[in-house]
């Protein structure tokens, strides 16, 4: 099989995997009505079930480089895709809210696998001329699921159960099995390094801290003091786990990638953006049907243009890249975003539809640009031996991102909400998308530090 076409089944693979993890991320939440009903417990006690597999996933992506060195990606990588198939059958199975919660935990071990041994398996086995588009690939599992989530969630309890959405993982477990043997190769470490037990606790419960804190930080009714700990737990386990890694010649978590400057500038400048692009899709239901008033169905129907924009701009992503490089596609592509995010702060009662889904086209079609600029450029100019180290920090920052971004969302609206009167509903979220758009242009100063040329191998651009 020649070798571009191989690269591009690999990415289709993995892009497959990633979207049947993201979709079940997020198609639950209007599920969880209905399950709650069935296991006999109040809906926002199953919101422990998310908790798990969210605080799983930030647990065990540390590992997954040593495990991908240790074990060989082919293997890791089928074996992630059976431990999340069948854990999605016994979340099916489950008859009430801890063996769900079991069943989510497990299934948060498979998905910490699949999608950063996944992505390590793409860069490795993708020649640099076609990582761009191979990136692109992988991005837009991210992009599309959690807005095609909710309105599939509430199809499928709608004219059926809520167990036929762990079920459905059944055949495209099978599917992405068979793929997996047939197109992952078996690269594995020749020297094998020992596991760095101390790395893992400490990243794990620095990860875990903080992302259950920013959940905590997103409840209206969450106690302050345990938040504060979570935080603090954080903070003393990431300051823990960064003199750890600086000295242990073996760590689990290498930092050596940080002496790349695109790939620092894009992790550091970058995951601002990555949270600022995650709180899009928490606010912009909440807007729909809190702030207009309009019913789950419409509501659903409007997100739909976001998603579509997404996809919508991938054919030009490539090309864009091209003719202006990585660095003034960012720069301008930030500008951008904050402008589409901010526009929506306009939207009212009387907004006509086509200036709401003008604004929405705008904001998807710049969030993905955004994500596959970021995406490609963090490995444009990596070394392959600094490659697995740099995939399992994209990975631990991207996930935190996500994290972030709907606590962030959380956070504003709630700050925003108390300057709304009497009958004024939308206007809590009209300062919250103002003050998200502000933030949005933090990252401009890190984009500036980059060459004009940056990554100039991979996109093909050359700078004047």
């Amino acid at each position: 099989m020649p070798r571009d076409r191989h690269a591009t089944l690999l990415a289709l693979l993995v892009a497959g995997a990633f979207f049947m993890e993201n979709l079940d991320g997020t198609v639950i939440a209007t599920a969880l009505p209905q399950m709650a009903e069935s296991f006999g417990v109040e809906a926002p006690s199953l919101a422990i079930g998310m908790t798990a597999y969210l605080l799983t996933l930030a647990v065990f992506i540390p590992a997954s480089g040593w495990m991908a060195d240790r074990f060989g990606a082919r293997r890791v990588f089928t074996s992630a895709i059976v431990v999340f198939t069948v854990a999605s059958v016994l979340c099916a199975l489950s008859q009430g809210r801890w063996e769900f919660t079991l069943a989510r935990v497990l299934q948060g071990c498979g998905g910490a696998l699949m999608t950063p041994v996944g992505r390590l398996v793409v860069l490795r086995d993708t020649p640099k001329p076609e990582l761009m588009r191979a990136i692109a690939t992988l991005t837009w599992p991210a992009l599309v699921a959690p807005v095609l989530g909710p309105p599939v969630g509430g199809f499928i309890t709608s004219v059926s159960s809520w167990r036929w959405i762990f079920l459905l993982n059944v055949p495209l477990g099978f599917v992405g099995v068979a793929c997996a043997l047939r197109l992952v190769g078996d690269t594995r470490d020749a020297v094998v390094r020992p596991f760095d037990v101390q790395g893992f606790l400490l990243n794990g419960i620095a990860l875990a801290s903080l992302l259950y804190a920013s959940e905590l930080l997103g409840q209206t009714g969450a106690q302050g003091w345990l938040t504060g700990v979570m935080l603090g737990v954080s903070v003393l386990a990431g300051w823990a786990a960064l003199r750890h890694a600086r000295r242990h010649p073996h760590p689990l978590v290498g930092l050596q990638a940080f002496g790349v400057p695109s790939f620092a500038i894009t992790l550091s400048s970058g995951f601002l953006s990555r949270v600022v692009i995650s709180t899009m899709p928490f606010l912009l239901p909440l807007l729909f049907q809190l702030g207009l008033g309009l019913d789950p169905f419409v509501s659903g129907l409007l997100v739909l243009w976001y998603g579509l924009s997404n996809l919508g701009i991938k054919p030009a992503t490539s090309p864009i890249l091209r003719r202006f490089g990585f660095r003034q596609v960012l720069l301008v592509n930030t500008v951008l975003n904050a402008v589409a995010i901010g526009g929506c702060a306009l939207i009212g009662p009387a907004t006509p539809a086509w200036v709401i889904a003008t604004l929405l086209l705008l904001a998807g079609a710049s969030r993905s640009m955004q994500f596959t600029a970021l995406n490609t450029l963090g490995f444009a100019e990596m070394p392959p031996s600094l490659t697995g180290a740099a995939n399992t920090l994209f990975n631990m920052a991207f996930q935190l991102a996500i994290g972030l971004g709907i606590a962030c969302g959380a956070i504003v609206l709630r700050a925003t909400d108390a300057v709304a009167g009497e009958g004024m509903a939308a206007l809590p979220f009209h300062w919250a998308f103002l003050a998200i758009a502000i933030i949005g242009l933090v990252p401009l100063p890190g984009f500036l530090r980059l060459r004009p040329d940056v990554g100039a191998g991979v996109s093909g651009h050359r700078a004047a």
